[in-house]
């Protein structure tokens, strides 16, 4: 893949940056070119990376999005800064990410990628805010207005999250617009969940390929640890039931886990990787709450111990925690209302079509009479493997 490769996220950690910094480093390792381009946190020092945003543009950002709903129209200098860095790299390839996050100004970049670039463009979806008027995802809020034009949203007060102005009907029209027009763009999802939304939106004329995540199953693989229990005052004498999130947010079931919490028997520990420190201080004592942390061996420690992995998020266009844990051999209870229940088969865990309590607490003994076993577990998962994701895009880099 000897070919000039930029990349464009919001950041190059958490799990769509380790995407982007895989793909980089393969395409390295192929002979290639490459940079990856960031708009907030640190860069990293591995391999060529740029960031853009800046303290003053990210907080100017935000605030015309929390006022406004302007997602996408801050940033203005850094975004000028990053197209003039473009126009020098002069790449074959640019791979979009996230968008959005408070670092790009579209109007300057998509003006660059559809009358100037003469390159391939990839855009990986993550997410569906690439056609919607405002949100990320949709499906909680039970909304379609995005298959024909946003308007009154009813996630307004979700990330972004806008406060005064609903302008998510003209985002959408501007978006279909600027999005639209490229002649040179494949789409490549991660689930046949996010490949179904995308082909009925208006970027469904676009080639879309499905190209699932992938992690390090070396990395990944059944390692308990006895020390990091005891760093986090994990119990060994109790059944683990698990949740881990980059981010807890109202879709991804904290609330879910709370009300579990109150009527589980004393044989069961719930522990929550992923929380802010507001959030630990307000959990019940039946719940065990860890901040996020960055160390793969501590991850891989707590998958281990773990009984049974929980994945309450209503939505997830893949969700590389499930594949983790279970390759880690821990068997999963994930509701089936957005891609996570294309992971799950009756080899590795249950899915749940409603999160009541008592659904729960039936799918956590249904659970533990399957005697699943940890290899069993571990080997419907290894086709999720890093090789393979990336061996896929490197292909569509050249095809």
């Amino acid at each position: 893949m000897k070919k000039k490769l930029i990349q464009i996220n919001t950041v190059c950690n958490t799990s769509t940056g380790r995407i982007m910094l895989d793909i980089q480093k393969k395409a390295e390792e192929e002979g290639g070119e490459t940079l990856s381009c960031i708009g907030r946190r640190k860069v990293n020092q591995n391999l060529p990376c740029v960031k853009y945003g800046g303290f003053f543009s990210f907080w100017f950002h935000v605030a015309i999005n929390t006022a406004f709903d302007k997602q996408g129209y801050g940033s203005f200098f850094a975004t000028k800064r990053l197209v003039k860095r473009l126009r020098e790299e002069r790449p074959d390839i640019i791979h979009l990410h996230n968008l959005h996050g408070y670092y790009i100004y579209l109007p300057l970049l998509f003006r660059y990628l559809s009358n100037e670039f003469q390159g391939k463009v990839f855009w990986t979806f993550h997410d569906c805010w690439p056609f919607t008027g405002h949100c990320a995802y949709f499906t909680a809020v039970r909304c379609d207005k995005w298959k024909e034009n946003c308007n009154h949203c009813p996630n307004k007060k979700q990330y972004p999250v806008s406060l005064l102005i609903d302008a998510s009907s003209k985002n959408y029209r501007v978006k279909k617009e600027m999005f639209a027009q490229l002649k040179n763009l494949t789409i490549i999802v991660p689930s046949e969940w996010m490949k179904s939304l995308a082909q009925q939106s208006f970027m469904g004329k676009y080639p879309i390929k499905l190209v699932n995540n992938g992690i390090d199953l070396e990395r990944f693989c059944y390692a308990p640890d006895e020390k990091v229990l005891q760093k986090y005052h994990i119990p060994n004498d109790k059944k683990i039931l698990l949740g881990v999130a980059s981010v807890w947010e109202k879709r991804k079931g904290l609330e879910d886990f709370i009300n579990l919490g109150c009527n589980l028997s004393e044989e069961y520990q719930i522990v929550l990787v992923g929380l802010s420190k507001r959030q630990i201080r307000k959990l019940p004592p039946a719940i065990i709450g860890i901040p996020r942390t960055d160390s793969s061996r501590e991850l891989v420690a707590i998958y281990s111990q773990a009984s049974i992995f929980i994945n309450p998020s209503r939505e997830e266009s893949f969700s590389l925690v499930t594949i983790e844990a279970m390759a880690c051999g821990t068997p999963v209870i994930a509701l089936g209302t957005s891609a996570v229940k294309e992971l799950i088969s009756s080899d590795n865990g249950i899915v749940l079509e409603s999160y009541f309590c008592e659904d729960y607490l039936a799918a956590i003994k249904k659970i533990e009479s399957k005697n699943l076993t940890r290899n069993r577990i571990r080997s419907t998962v290894e086709k999720y493997s890093n090789e393979k994701m990336l061996d896929k895009i490197m292909r569509l880099y050249v095809e």
